[in-house]
């Protein structure tokens, strides 16, 4: 079938790219958030408005793969543990996409690099976890999981990596609600916000627990919805690696510098701020 070929090359790729794109991103500072652009310009774009936009890209290829499922030479009703799998995806971009954004009161300004770079991203990780879903290789390995143990402690893993992600959103939210009611946004320049040292649960450790929260979420939906892949060489690891392992992969790769980045921020901005917090994984880095 063309598509499996496809779905094989796409999935290679999808290894490979933000293994390259990981050190660049140490060397650059991407135009959004805390290093939003501050000039004016027609690539310089709204921060809510670009959010969902990039957002919603996700959910929508999820959905498309799922009603074509191009891997399937005879299209069937989901399983059980098929619609739960898919279920926790949607939820996640209905509020990643759609809930938290429309929560935040402001969001600094993205340059337009940033938000096509997030389509780029969420296109074919959409795309390949449907089609992934669909698949005969997610059918058998599906087959029975709900008597298997590794199946329901993912998805209570994935359960408190989501819970916990929204819980130290929200103090972030609530930074930036209480700027905004006492008309401290944009107090330094035009297109920024209002930022302070984020306190309580587990900022108490590191400067990024809702990226430390997003990967629990994922290891649990890959661990609940995916064989683990081959360790062997990069080669078997590139042949036996499905997408939700895949984006689990591209998730800590593509993030990790960012809370690097901006744990390093943190520490320039503020000379008080906690020098016993490291920067996205408790007690190691």
């Amino acid at each position: 079938m063309e598509y499996v070929w496809l779905y094989d090359a796409a999935r290679k790729w999808f290894f490979l790219i933000p293994t390259i794109v990981c050190p660049v991103q140490l060397l650059i500072d991407a135009p959004f958030g805390k290093f939003a652009p501050s000039n004016e310009s027609i690539f310089v774009m709204d921060g809510i408005k670009s959010w969902i936009v990039m957002e919603l890209v996700s959910p929508l290829a999820f959905i498309a793969a799922l009603y074509r499922a191009p891997l399937s030479t005879s299209p069937s009703a989901l399983s059980t543990p098929q619609i739960i799998l898919a279920g926790l995806f949607l939820v996640h971009y209905l509020n990643r996409a759609i809930l938290s954004p429309l929560r935040t009161p402001s969001r600094s300004k993205s340059h337009i690099i940033v938000s096509l770079s997030g389509v780029a991203f969420n296109l074919p990780n959409g795309t390949l976890m449907g089609a992934y879903l669909t698949s005969p290789s997610a059918t058998a390995f599906l087959a029975g999981a709900l008597s298997r143990p590794s199946f329901w402690a993912g998805i209570l893993l994935w359960a408190a990596g989501f819970a916990g992600n929204i819980l130290h959103d929200e103090v972030l939210l609530n930074i930036r609600r209480n700027a905004t009611a006492k008309g401290k946004r944009n107090e330094n320049q035009v297109g920024k916000e209002h930022y302070a040292i984020p306190r309580g649960y587990l900022y108490r450790y590191i400067s990024y627990p809702n990226y430390f929260c997003e990967w629990l979420e994922w290891f649990g939906y890959a661990l609940a919805a995916a064989p683990f892949p081959a360790f062997m060489s990069l080669s078997a690891t590139m042949q036996t690696i499905q997408p939700p392992w895949l984006f689990i992969w591209a998730e800590v790769l593509l993030m990790i510098s960012r809370a690097y980045k901006g744990h390093r921020w943190y520490h320039k901005k503020f000379p008080e701020y906690p020098k016993e917090r490291k920067a996205v994984v408790p007690f190691i880095f």
